[in-house]
């Protein structure tokens, strides 16, 4: 499924397109930016308050370099949120063009998480807290459209394959 979008963002405009996906060893590394989880404790979705908005969404972050995306993943996660991810399957990619037509992909994981121990802090300081929601209740948190959407459908099929 691929799904169009666009988005404003410090005044400029990015146009995103939505890619359904269940690997991501075709695109190219170099210009893949993050990846975030769809993650899953108890049944319950992991969301985290803060970043540059000051607003509830995913965790992940910034792919760094030597870094796989699973790599990026698992330590975001621990850095972000104090949580060990046990297994992770891709759901989904954005591409989105920049001003300028610069190109990134934006990768989207399925999780399934568990606490080290209780959440302190983000020790980079982007994410003040989390909390664990029941995943139909994501749009009280944050609404990303039919993209955002579709990855929590998509999230869900996968959680309940794995229940």
């Amino acid at each position: 499924m691929i799904i169009t979008s666009s988005f404003v963002d410090d005044g400029a405009s990015h146009s995103v397109e939505y890619h359904d996906s269940d690997t991501f060893t075709d695109l190219p590394a170099e210009l893949c930016t993050q990846a975030y989880g769809l993650c899953f404790f108890e049944g319950q979705l992991l969301i985290g308050f803060g970043g540059n908005k000051h607003a509830w969404g995913l965790v992940g972050g910034t792919i760094e370099p030597g870094e796989s995306f699973r790599q990026t993943l698992d330590r975001e996660l621990e850095e972000e949120a104090n949580m060990e991810v046990l297994d992770a399957t891709p759901i989904g990619y954005q591409k989105i063009v920049l001003p300028g037509g610069r190109l990134i992909y934006q990768l989207r994981y399925w999780c399934s998480v568990r606490p080290f121990g209780p959440f302190v802090s983000d020790p980079a300081g982007g994410i003040t807290q989390i909390k664990l929601i029941d995943p139909t209740t994501v749009k009280d948190y944050f609404d990303w459209g039919p993209i955002g959407d579709r990855l929590v459908q998509r999230a869900l099929e996968i959680e309940r394959g794995h229940s």
